[in-house]
Parts: structure tokens; sequence; C-alpha cells
């Protein structure tokens, strides 16, 4: 019912925003049809008081019945006045209650379906760079005497790195905010992160000319830090990544590492386009760039230098960037707490040197089923390829694979029930099953883990990963692509 001048004494007083005063209700032409009511219930006044709340809006009224004739006394208006405002207080912390619980609620709601949509446009986005990166890694090993088509390879390498790198970002930077990351710690050699971290931008930094020095401690001894060796390289390779981007052709960048109390810094310094002193204290900042003009657009997505700086926090370090302004270069220290040399190191396996193995590779993606077969034929393995769950089984059962290639997105059969299938069958006994997929969430991990497989590998794969994983020692890019 519309609460409006014609309303009743309750609604007639939320409706003017005062008090309405019915001192006898069998008097008044409203109550006619009402009187029967109030014969019921006794009463013959009635003394209506609007409840106003702090943000201004009446949020109802407080209403006394009389069995006596009459008006309120000033006391009696006071008291009502003070039992409306402690009304409106509680009812106006319940509402504000409410919609913070609604804003929180709408908040998480939107960060799910935020984590869907990045988990789901990744597999999209990484169906197609499997096969591109397959081609590339097979076409490096093909026209090792053809300068000219390596040269073009390169390039087709270099950019699936890239868009590989940007959609890893993308979800870095989403499972490090909502705390998802867990980090796979053990002693670290800084030299090593160091090593890795360059040859991640080795191929730019040749295309760019630029001169690259290393110092490490003067002491000879290594620097050794509990952490996560494959984030630490990225941290590093972002690092660099942004060197070599801003800085001109013919650049020089230096990376160093030395010891500072019971800390250890890594250093990258370069003499690039340096950082204004506005942008400085936000480089760190979600989608934070420097302003580029249409010639010197550098392209990313503003995301690298705050995964940084998440990933750096999670090893209780710290991480700072200073530049004299723009002109000047820009250095970038990443500290990080010491521990001691580990008494012993353990020896990496030589992964080249694998028996050949007979392989089941099953993709709906033909091609990427087609140029991972081509890559594992090329590399002294047998692959067999199958498109489909039913036809995998069918081929399983006479070619006896020792190793199975499973993307987990199969149409009709799905690859978690073709796993299952598969480690079921009497003759496969011992098979290794390893999934392949665009998805890296961690749910996903754990959704192949529960459905048998050894090993989750995310497309496009880490060939390194993958001689690992064929040899039957999984590596610490189970969640991690190239």
């Amino acid at each position: 019912m519309p609460i409006d001048a014609n309303s009743l004494a309750c609604g007639l007083a939320a409706y003017k925003r005062e008090a309405v005063i019915t001192p006898d209700v069998r008097t008044d032409p409203r109550w006619k049809d009402w009187a029967c009511l109030a014969q019921a219930y006794r009463y013959r006044a009635c003394w209506s008081f609007p409840v106003e709340a702090t943000s201004g809006k009446v949020v109802g009224t407080f209403t006394l019945y009389r069995e006596e004739v009459g008006e309120p006394t000033a006391r009696d208006r006071e008291l009502a006045m003070r039992f409306a405002q402690s009304a409106a207080i509680i009812i106006s912390r319940q509402q504000e209650a409410d919609e913070r619980a609604h804003g929180v609620e709408a908040l998480r709601r939107g960060d799910r379906q935020k984590d869907e949509f990045l988990a789901m446009l990744a597999h999209e986005l990484r169906n197609p760079l499997a096969p591109i990166a397959n081609a590339g890694e097979l076409l490096t090993r093909v026209l090792t005497g053809h300068p000219g088509a390596q040269a073009a390879v390169d390039m087709i390498k270099r950019q699936a790195a890239q868009l590989t790198r940007l959609v890893d970002e993308l979800l870095d930077i989403s499972r490090i905010t909502q705390g998802r990351i867990t980090l796979q710690r053990g002693p670290v050699d800084l030299a090593g992160v160091v090593t890795q971290g360059i040859e991640t931008v080795e191929p730019r930094l040749r295309e760019k000319r630029h001169t690259l020095t290393v110092e490490t401690t003067t002491s000879g001894e290594p620097l050794f830090v509990e952490g996560d060796m494959a984030r630490l390289v990225q941290c590093v390779g972002n690092i660099l990544t942004n060197a070599v981007k801003y800085t001109d052709p013919g650049g020089v960048i230096r990376v160093w590492t030395r010891p500072r109390g019971a800390h250890a810094v890594i250093g990258i310094s370069d003499n690039g386009s340096g950082i204004s002193a506005e942008l400085l204290p936000h480089v760190f900042d979600l989608f934070v760039q420097s302003t580029r003009t249409l010639d010197r657009a550098q392209g990313g997505l503003g995301i690298g230098l705050a995964v940084v700086k998440r990933l750096v926090h999670m090893h209780q370090g710290e991480i700072a960037a200073h530049s004299e302004g723009v002109g000047h270069g820009a250095t970038f220290e990443i500290l990080l707490p010491c521990i001691a040399r580990p008494s012993e190191s353990a020896v990496e396996t030589d992964i080249a040197k694998i028996s050949p193995r007979r392989v089941l590779v099953v993709d709906d993606n033909r091609d990427a089923a087609d140029s991972l077969a081509m890559l594992l034929a090329l590399q002294g393995h047998t692959p067999v390829v199958a498109y489909r769950g039913d036809e995998a089984i069918a081929r399983a059962q006479t070619f006896l694979p020792e190793v199975a290639l499973l993307d987990v997105g199969l149409p009709g059969m799905s690859g978690y029930e073709l796993a299952r299938r598969l480690r079921a069958m009497p003759q496969l006994a011992g098979i290794r099953l390893v999934a392949i997929t665009g998805y890296g969430q961690p749910e996903d991990d754990q959704h192949t883990r529960e459905a048998g497989f050894d090993e989750h590998l995310i497309k496009p794969i880490d060939h390194k990963a993958l001689q690992r994983s064929l040899s039957g020692r999984a590596g610490s890019e189970r969640s991690g692509g190239a």
C-alpha cells in the first residue's frame, strides 16, 4: 500500500516526516474504517512519530496507543522522540551492516566470476599457443642448417613466449592477491636465479644489442636464500624484461648479487628511459606503466612489477626502485634473507639422456596433438595420437604406452574419466599419466591428482618439464607453463 497524504496515522507520519497526533480515534474521520480495530484493542488515542535514520531517510514510525482520550504532554513528546531516535540508530546500524554484508558478498561473487573468466581465458589462449610453441621447438631442431629460416622460427618462439608470459601474469596477479599461490621452498643459490632469469630475456637482449654485465659477490662465496627457485627466477626475469623494454638499442644493463648484513641483494640497473618522480612511488602498483609516445610504445599489461613485489614479500623480502628521473635509467634491488650454504646440493640427472618411450598423445586439438607427436618422434620416442577418449582406449590396448599425455578437456569422455579407465587396464600397469591442459588453477591441479594423474603440465608445455616427466621425475613446473 503506498504511503501518501491519505494514509492513516503511521503512514501519514512517515509521509509528512512529522508527528501525527490523533486525540480520539472515534471522532477522527480517517479512522472510520478502523474503528472496530480500535474498539477490539480498547484504545482511544494514537500518537505516531517518524523514525528518521542518520542519512535523513524515514525508516519507520514509533506509535503509542492510549486507552484514554488526549494529546501528549511535552514530556510525552520528548520521551517518544528519544525512543524514535534510539530506534533510528538501531535500524541504521543494522541497515549499514546488511549493506556491508551485501557489498562483501558482491565483491566475493565478483572475484569468483573474475577468477572463472581468467581461467577460461587462459585456457582458450593456451590452446592455440600449444601447437605454435611445439611447432617452433620442432622447427628449431630440423632447420639447424638454414640461418634465414631459423631467424623466422626464433621470432615465432619469442612471440609465443611473450603471449604465454602475458597469460601467466594475468593469472598470477589474481592468484597472489587471493593468497592462492604456495611457494615450493628450498635452498636457492642466487647465482642460479640470475643465470636463469637472464635466459628468459636473452633473445630480446640480442635483438636490441644491449650490453649485459653480471657481477657476483666479491667474496667468491655463493649466496643462498630460502625460497622458490621458479618464482625468484620469475622476479628477476620480469625486472630484466622491463630493463630491456625501456632501454634504447645498444644500451647497458647490469646485474649483480652481493651480501648486505643478514640479507642478500639482487640488483638490476639500466641506462634506459628512467622513471619520473611522479611515477616512481607507484611503479609496483597494478596496471601502472610509464607514459609512452606512439613511436615508443612498449606493450605489456602493467602487471609484471606488481607480481614481483608480491612474490618478494612472500619470501619475507623487500624490493625498491631508484631513478634520477626521465632519461637517467633505473635501478631495482631485491633484498632477501640469507641462509647458510647447504651442506649438500642435489645434483640433477641429465635429462637429455632419456630412454625412448612409447607415448600416447590425446588431444581434440589436432594441431596441438600432431605437433607434440612430431616433436616426440624427433626426440627418439614412439608416439601414437588419438583425438577422442574412446579412440585413445582402443589404441592403448594394442600400443601399450608407457606414458600417456592427456588433454583433460576432451569432448564426450573427459580426460579425467579417460585417465581412470587407462589406470584400470591391467595391461597398462605402471603407466605414467600426465595431464596436458590450459587450466592452471590450484583446484585444477588437485582434480588431476584425484583422477589418478602423476603430473599436471600447462599448455604451452615447457619442454624441459616434459623431458623430466618422460623420465619419470616430476619437476617444479608441475603448475607452470613455458
